[in-house]
């Protein structure tokens, strides 16, 4: 133990001597450690985000989606993003809805909610956005934990009319009224189809889905007549998708269950085909999301990996100079009777005393850059954890004990009475 402690004294004694080579040589360390703890900061961060995202879309959802939709070029991979997909070629209709809806064969449905995804030109005082449409029924606010904050959203009756109302959300409101004008009672053109505006929602904020507050939502009927004509071969009106909400998060899996055989049924699809239709829950919308992150994640930290092998060669190459001008040294202490272990300890212990005093100031820039980017952006609440903390610590330290072997080992294998003569 007296030997590690010495040879660290006279690492920072060299360290001292050689402060800019020093600096220089323990950067290339700095920076890798930094890069690999922001990375793996802000992986944990987004995942955390993500899962918060997802639960904050509502409980126990299930949704299922069309075939084309969940794989399909139009799709997005399999999430209900749903923009670009038209429910033309949608295999889901209202007649599957009502057979979802029958308490007797899915007996663990406690709501069930279409929906029609549009994308539609909204006009108002000749302002014009690119409006994201919504045709729904009056529990989707139920299902998906939506609150309005003025006026109201639409009924039954509404529903069953075909009326052109729409209630809007609060980027909508802002990206398409005068901050003067209270949008309630006025009239906005979707499609140059007039609807007027009866409710806005309360700040939902975004999601994995997009900006939850960036949307129009109109009746399902009206939508289907006045917006989209789409039908399947049977001359059924399409939907996007078909939220399902369970009755308790253990009947998940039997909703899931009791929903993919009465959707076989109701498309009479035999026991030998594929179905038509996906049934995502949010259990599997987290893993795909989760598995991605993670992916990229490391993807991430191995570049930034490189780094700390650039650093790990600019050890390797100060310390082989270091042998080099300390070869008397090296013979001097052989003289009076140093073993090539003391040597070897010696110069891997500085390798090491390089290595780590990088990854503290790697350390340090990596704390700096999180807080810095959890100031930027809030919600994704990153920070630098003890483990990663732990985990850059060991790395440094293996860097230098491997970038260091060589140079040690070249040091402890040199012959005294050479070293000796050694100008």
């Amino acid at each position: 133990m007296q030997s590690v402690i010495e040879s660290v004294r006279i690492a920072l004694s060299g360290l001292r001597s050689n402060r800019l080579r020093a600096a220089l040589t323990t950067l290339g360390i700095a920076i890798g450690v930094a890069a690999v703890i922001v990375l793996v900061s802000i992986g944990q961060a987004v995942q955390v985000f993500v899962e918060e995202q997802f639960l904050g879309i509502g409980t126990n959802l299930v949704f299922v989606v069309p075939e084309t939709l969940a794989t399909g070029p139009g799709g997005g991979g399999g999430v209900p993003a749903g923009n670009r997909f038209s429910a033309r070629f949608s295999s889901l209709t209202e007649r599957d809805v009502e057979a979802l809806s029958d308490p007797f064969r899915v007996p663990d449905a406690e709501l069930v909610v279409p929906e029609l995804r549009l994308t539609r030109p909204v006009t108002y005082g000749g302002v014009e956005v690119r409006g994201r449409i919504r045709g729904t029924t009056p529990e989707y606010p139920r299902i998906r934990n939506r609150s309005v904050a003025l006026g109201r959203f639409f009924d039954d009756r509404e529903l069953a009319s075909g009326a052109r109302v729409a209630v809007i959300g609060q980027t909508t409101m802002e990206n398409l009224f005068p901050p003067d004008v209270l949008p309630l009672g006025e009239t906005i053109r979707i499609d140059d189809v007039p609807f007027r505006i009866i409710g806005i929602l309360e700040h939902f904020g975004g999601t994995s889905f997009g900006d939850e507050d960036d949307l129009i939502f109109v009746p399902l009927t009206t939508a289907q007549t006045r917006l989209e004509s789409g039908r399947d071969l049977s001359g059924r009106r399409t939907l996007t998708l078909i939220l399902m909400q369970a009755v308790s998060d253990d009947r998940v899996d039997a909703l899931v269950e009791e929903a993919t055989e009465v959707l076989r049924e109701t498309h009479r699809i035999s026991f030998r085909d594929d179905d038509d239709f996906v049934i995502l829950t949010q259990t599997d919308l987290l893993e795909s999301f989760g598995a991605i992150t993670t992916l990229l994640t490391i993807f991430l930290s191995v570049i930034a990996g490189i780094s700390l092998v650039v650093g790990g060669i600019g050890i390797m190459n100060i310390m082989l100079v270091t042998v080099t001008e300390r070869t008397r040294e090296i013979g001097l202490r052989k003289a009076v009777g140093a073993q090539q272990s003391d040597i070897l300890v010696q110069f891997l212990v500085e390798s090491m005393t390089l290595a780590i005093l990088g990854g503290a100031a790697g350390i340090a820039v990596a704390t700096v850059g999180t807080i810095a980017i959890g100031a930027v952006l809030p919600d994704l609440q990153a920070s630098v954890r003890l483990e990663s903390v732990m985990l850059a610590t060991t790395i440094s330290a293996l860097v230098g004990v491997f970038f260091g072997l060589y140079p040690a080992r070249r040091a402890a294998r040199l012959n005294p009475i050479d070293a000796l003569r050694y100008e």
